[in-house]
């Protein structure tokens, strides 16, 4: 007897939602045939027919009261439920993976599966900026490290200074491109007296801006033209430790950026 050829099994539960509904529902415990019908959207004629399906497979036993998983059937759901976190984490990325900097990544991108992704669009161009300042707005702390100082960002700051904890790195490039302004750099001095706020300035390349706050990690993606386009954020904690990570090795090799150095 030949072994099942694996796509056809998989194309077998991609054909059905139900068939890996069951599977999950009955890999958290097993469960009466009542209780299937509570955890799963079919008939009982559809979950019966499911039900035999799987048992023909030996994913499913039943000991006369509960059907439950065999370790076959725990095998198949844990690859089909990683399957399927990988793809909708595809999904989500699919338009915005070429701007991500995955070559600083040292995480797995399916952390990223419950992120929010924002892109432009016509009527709101500068929508990923704008979820940029809206984690901003409510948050105590913020660790900062960008390759530009938008200048919303700037008066955002600047407005909050002695309400928030700022420790922010910024490239050479993106302090002169300040100070050249002189609206601009009025706003940094305000920022740079304000209580617990410290500025530094880094002559390395940032690969992605970068935002750590009180809950949320922000990723402020950009093209090769430095067009920005996309924002991504999320509150997986793996990722937080990388940006937080990523943020310490710019800050501890940064200088301080001084009120007097601005004349």
């Amino acid at each position: 007897m030949s072994d099942p050829d694996p796509l056809e099994e998989a194309a077998f539960l991609a054909r059905s939602e139900n068939r890996i509904e069951v599977l999950s529902a009955l890999a958290a415990r097993p469960l009466t045939r009542r209780e299937l019908g509570g955890a799963v959207d079919a008939s009982q004629p559809t979950l019966g027919r499911i039900l035999n399906d799987l048992a023909d497979r030996h994913w499913v036993e039943y000991d006369g009261e509960r059907y439950r998983l065999t370790a076959t059937g725990e095998l198949v759901e844990a690859g089909i439920t990683d399957l399927r976190e990988r793809l909708q984490t595809e999904a989500r990325l699919r338009d915005v993976v070429a701007y991500l900097p995955t070559g600083t990544f040292d995480f797995d991108l399916r952390h990223l599966t419950g992120a929010t992704v924002t892109t432009p669009t016509a009527t709101r161009p500068n929508a990923p900026v704008d979820r940029m300042l809206e984690l901003l707005r409510g948050t105590g702390e913020a660790r900062l490290l960008s390759y530009a100082f938008n200048g919303s960002k700037l008066d955002l700051l600047a407005e909050r200074a002695g309400e928030m904890r700022v420790r922010g790195v910024f490239t050479e490039a993106a302090i002169e491109a300040v100070t050249a302004d002189p609206v601009l750099k009025t706003r940094l001095r305000t920022l740079l007296g304000g209580e617990d706020v410290e500025i530094r300035v880094t002559d390395d390349e940032v690969p992605t801006a970068v935002e750590v706050t009180d809950s949320r990690t922000h990723l402020l993606l950009r093209d090769d033209e430095g067009v920005v386009r996309a924002a991504v954020d999320t509150d997986d904690a793996t990722v937080r430790e990388w940006a937080a990570a990523l943020h310490e090795r710019y800050w501890t090799a940064a200088e301080p950026l001084s009120l007097s150095a601005l004349g």
